[in-house]
């Protein structure tokens, strides 16, 4: 998270049924986990669909398919006591080997060699309070994409 700049990110929640795709993250400022879809930074030149696209295959080494818009999001947060602020575009997808879009967890790996957890949650945890979705406007989005309040 670079001070001062606005990041442009790609998220993509993989929903099958009634669940999402999240990996789990902790702030230890705050110290509390929260849950937010994979993705990743949108580089110069680079499409969006394109980021979304790389990111799978750089952290999960997976292929994505029937990449569907969703909407942007301004997302201005703390995050380990420092302000950030991100343009999230959200797309949902499939991944084209099926044993992804099934699993209810793996890991990924982030270019600086991180290794992170992937759940598949019920999106109704998330509107229940019961674990924390971010970021923190995705769940006005995701309803008014499909009615599942």
């Amino acid at each position: 998270m670079k001070e001062g700049s606005i990041r442009p990110l790609v998220i993509c929640i993989f929903r099958q049924g009634d669940t999402i795709l999240v990996a789990e993250g902790y702030d230890p400022v705050k110290k509390e986990h929260f849950y937010r879809p994979i993705g990743g930074g949108i580089e110069f030149g680079e499409s969006s669909e394109e980021a979304l696209i790389r990111e799978m295959k750089e952290e999960l080494g997976a292929d994505v398919t029937e990449l569907t818009y969703l909407g942007t999001l301004e997302n201005i947060f703390t995050f380990n006591g420092r302000t950030g602020h991100e343009i999230v575009r959200v797309y949902d997808a499939s991944f084209i080997d099926d044993l992804f879009n099934t699993k209810e967890s793996f890991e990924g790996i982030e270019d600086n060699g991180h290794v992170f957890k992937v759940l598949r949650l019920p999106i109704q945890t998330f509107r229940t309070g019961r674990k924390r979705l971010v970021p923190e406007n995705l769940l006005d989005l995701l309803s008014a994409n499909r009615n599942d309040r």
